[in-house]
């Protein structure tokens, strides 16, 4: 059982960009730490009067709590990160609309002659003792109570090469994935691009719906108990997690299609590395036991999760065995 590290959300532990930045604090691998994030308005948005147009200041959004110097990663490991708790603060959580910005409306990459949509803030009551969180609509009296299904909208490490890339953006560093998949128990596996790896985390969601549609989920500040552990010398292409029952590799591209496809391609490769099946034999086995999770289709890069359960890959382990392991940090409160 390890002592637990807690670092709070301030001014000087929060960023806006994955690389380009110095380390908050050093962390061992298997030692577990707390950090506190905000949401993807900086905490700028407390009511529905607040647009986040007039209170944040663009392109200042989706602020990360970091990054951490992981003690013993270096450029070309994998760096996984075991998510052990995740616990949304707070009493309310908010969602909004965009002009130009989510998946059906114009944006700037999809040009249209309609307006523009309205900027529009709903406030989320969110029930801790019940985990749900209750939808009331603007224009009406009509609410509904959905189930509070806490996750991490943004996970990553700096790029490789010296790139500094914004915290919105998801590419192969991870960054803003968008996922509903990373949740509590699940372990995600990064390229490391750079001594000490940065990690750095933020965008706590209260709930989000497959493909982020609107753009924006029930935004929420979390705190956030993980674990780490370096695979020395183990390459990892792409984002990639796993959980108890599957393992999923994610593409990150536009347009749709590939995206799919690129989740699609990395997964064949992992079964195929993993079972000693041939390219074609993994193909098809993916192509009938595979599974598809759409992220988001409103970033800059889209995000898919191409899944398969560890159950039919023959008894073999991903990443020897590390998820295992980091199921198991006991933390000392």
């Amino acid at each position: 059982m390890a002592d637990l590290t807690v670092l709070d959300a301030t001014e000087a532990t929060i960023g806006y960009t994955f690389g380009g930045r110095e380390p908050i604090a050093r962390i061992r691998p298997g030692e577990p730490v707390r950090l506190r994030t905000r949401d993807c308005f900086g905490g700028r948005v407390t009511s529905t009067a607040d647009l986040p147009s007039r209170v944040c200041r663009f392109p200042f959004l989706n602020p990360v709590t970091g990054p951490l110097h992981v003690v013993g990663a270096e450029a070309g490991d994998t760096l996984a990160v075991h998510l052990i708790a995740l616990t949304p603060v707070g009493e309310v959580g908010f969602s909004s609309t965009f002009p130009h910005f989510g998946a059906l409306t114009g944006t700037a990459a999809t040009a249209m002659l309609h307006p523009p949509l309205e900027e529009r803030v709903w406030e989320y009551a969110l029930d801790h003792r019940g985990q749900t969180v209750r939808y009331t609509a603007r224009k009406s009296a009509f609410t509904a109570d959905l189930p509070m299904v806490p996750m991490l909208g943004t996970v990553g490490v700096a790029p490789a090469h010296g790139e500094v890339r914004p915290s919105v953006v998801p590419g192969v560093h991870g960054g803003n994935l968008d996922t509903p998949l990373m949740r509590a128990g699940t372990t995600l596996y990064l390229p490391v691009g750079r001594g000490g790896a940065l990690l750095a985390v933020g965008d706590g969601h209260a709930r989000q719906g497959d493909g982020e549609l609107c753009g924006v989920a029930v935004e929420v500040a979390m705190d956030v108990t993980l674990a780490v552990e370096v695979l020395s010398g183990v390459t990892t292409l792409t984002p990639r997690l796993e959980t108890d029952t599957a393992i999923m590799s994610i593409g990150v591209a536009r347009p749709l299609e590939d995206t799919y496809r690129a989740a699609h391609r990395d997964l064949v490769e992992h079964v195929s590395a993993m079972t000693g099946l041939d390219a074609l034999d993994a193909y098809q086995l993916v192509s009938q036991a595979g599974r598809a999770h759409v992220g988001n289709v409103v970033d800059e890069n889209y995000t898919i999760a191409a899944a398969i359960d560890k159950e039919l890959l023959g008894g073999a382990q991903p990443y020897l065995g590390a998820h295992r392991r980091l199921r198991a940090v006991e933390v000392r409160r």
